[in-house]
């Protein structure tokens, strides 16, 4: 790899930086950079999950610490999250991820243009239970493994789409991702090890911006209000998937 180590010390942290913020983009960003250098989908989406095993878990302290979290909501994630990641990274080390991109794209893009017409409009934050939730949870842990990241833009812009306040979900959806990432790094090391080896810059790179991010980027979540919130979020979605579909059908 020609690329030397602080060029992924650089990636991790602003991919962070992104995500604490606004519980997403961590592993579309850093994924979609990966790709980009020539990497496989499936050693790209190891390397960040590995790498993000650690910055979800300094981001996910730093959201408890800040009051950021719904316990419900975080519980209610974390095994419906898991089982669909694991499921997501025996899938990708045998199939070509890809595939499935355009459609987790459309949808959303979808979610993010709801997201910005609801921050336009006095509403009520509310909050989801039941079991909505938990299947949320198995399709987002699914999708991330798969697409080389997911978990925040399907997870955290579904639940915002539907009312529920964005500081909490953001807070929440962190915070739960360690559980998701750490599942699905399991799965990667036993089937890609060799590979993951030769390429630990890589990793290491973006677990240390990453954790140089997280703390700084959870304190801007408890800062920041749900009017700026909402708008953000939804036009990053509408960004990212733009470009995902854009890439798809035009790159």
């Amino acid at each position: 790899m020609e690329l030397g180590i602080l060029t992924f010390v650089l990636v991790g942290f602003i991919a962070q930086s992104i995500d604490g913020a606004l519980g997403m983009a961590y592993g579309v960003s850093s994924n979609a950079f990966l790709l980009g250098i020539g990497l496989p989908p499936a050693l790209a989406s190891a390397s960040v999950h590995i790498a993000e095993t650690f910055t979800t878990a300094v981001s996910g302290i730093s959201h408890w610490r800040f009051g950021n979290v719904r316990t419900d909501l975080f519980k209610r994630l974390i095994i419906p999250g898991v089982l669909g990641a694991v499921l997501g990274a025996y899938i990708l080390t045998n199939i070509d991820g890809n595939v499935v991109k355009p459609w987790i794209a459309g949808y959303l893009l979808i979610m993010g243009l709801m997201i910005l017409w609801k921050s336009f409009r006095k509403i009520e934050p509310k909050e989801t239970t039941g079991a909505q939730v938990s299947v949320l949870g198995g399709v987002g842990g699914l999708c991330d493994a798969i697409g080389g990241g997911g978990w925040g833009p399907i997870v955290t812009s579904t639940l915002v789409a539907r009312g529920d306040h964005p500081r909490y979900t953001i807070g929440s959806v962190n915070s739960s991702e360690f559980f998701i990432t750490f599942s699905q790094s399991i799965v990667f090391l036993l089937s890609l090890s060799s590979e993951l080896l030769s390429n630990w810059q890589i990793i290491v790179g973006l677990l240390v911006g990453g954790m140089l991010a997280a703390p700084l980027a959870a304190h801007v979540t408890r800062r920041l209000p749900v009017r700026i919130l909402m708008p953000l979020v939804g036009a990053l979605v509408v960004f990212l998937n733009l470009r995902t579909l854009y890439l798809t059908f035009f790159g």
